[in-house]
């Protein structure tokens, strides 16, 4: 087993721009799309100009088709519409103690930066302001107001780099009101029709952070990019082990299966607890895993867009 990368630098957060495509939170998605109807409600997006009336072209949305029109002409005719810009996209970016851990390729921390970087190269890319709320115990809350353009998602980037490179074994123990801090401060900035997409292990949920997001979900839309470790799910059998959550040590045998068995659950109880309270109020649950490449699990699971010459 390769060590985790515990820390991410700048340099490799904009490099991702060049790995921010082949997906999109926008409402319209491929049929194998989280966001689709089949898997979660829609997002429901910015809204629609009317662009063109033109005729039906194979693979057309006949939900398109405009009737009086293909009455009058004679022939089928569609009406076109696109999304309004200049949508208002925030990202909670989680950063505390409990995302310092990792088994395989990265740390949930680092997993959680380069998912915040490429959602924010692609909602600036294609024209929507994005804001971010990063926070982390070191680091306390920062709020980023949501901005046009290049330079808004450097400054975000700029902020999780310095919220990653204060996290540290030694550091304590992660605070878990921090979470519905975030939440707060989210209810406070966003008003209406903005996008919500909260990166974290959701660690330290509660009934309070159910009533935060049930008000952010009233007028905008939400989606989680719920992180996880392989190890939390199921813990190997190797003996005898040392564990840490960062400021307390456990010896542990690793073999005993009732032990493993109940770490295993603790675990799918999480999952399954943000699962339950996401289907309630039709919020997406994007899974990211520390084993992959964050870019790849974007793309199997946001899709590319149906037609190659739309997608940007």
């Amino acid at each position: 087993m390769t060590e985790a990368r515990a820390y991410v630098t700048l340099d490799e957060l904009l490099h991702l721009r060049h790995r921010a495509k082949g997906f999109s939170f926008l409402p319209r998605q491929p049929v194998h799309s989280l966001l689709t109807g089949r898997h979660a409600s829609r997002l429901r997006g910015r809204g629609l100009d009317f662009e063109e009336l033109r005729h039906y072209a194979e693979g057309d949305d006949t939900r398109a088709m405009d009737w009086a029109a293909t009455a009058r002409l004679g022939t089928p005719h569609v009406r076109v519409y696109g999304e309004e810009r200049d949508r208002n996209v925030l990202l909670l970016v989680d950063q505390r103690q409990s995302m310092f851990f990792g088994s395989q390729l990265a740390m949930k921390s680092v997993v959680a930066a380069e998912a915040a970087a490429l959602s924010a190269f692609r909602v600036a890319s294609l024209g929507d302001r994005v804001g971010a709320i990063v926070f982390s115990e070191a680091g306390g809350v920062v709020e980023i107001k949501p901005e046009a353009r290049d330079a808004g998602v450097r400054r975000i980037l700029g902020e999780i780099v310095r919220h990653n490179r204060l996290l540290s074994a030694t550091a304590g123990e992660s605070d878990p009101a921090l979470l519905n801090e975030a939440l707060r401060r989210a209810v406070r900035l966003a008003h209406h029709d903005w996008l919500i997409v909260l990166i974290s292990d959701i660690a330290g949920a509660d009934a309070e952070s159910v009533k935060h997001v049930t008000r952010l979900t009233g007028h905008n839309d939400a989606l989680s990019v719920f992180i996880s470790d392989p190890l939390e799910a199921e813990l190997p059998d190797i003996g005898n082990a040392v564990l840490t959550d960062g400021s307390r040590q456990i010896e542990a045998d690793l073999s005993a299966g009732v032990l493993r068995r109940q770490f295993s659950a603790g675990f799918a109880e999480r999952r399954a607890s943000a699962a339950r309270f996401s289907l309630q109020r039709a919020i997406p649950v994007l899974p990211l895993v520390t084993g992959r490449d964050v870019s790849d699990q974007f793309r199997e699971q946001l899709g590319r867009r149906l037609s190659r010459r739309r997608a940007a």
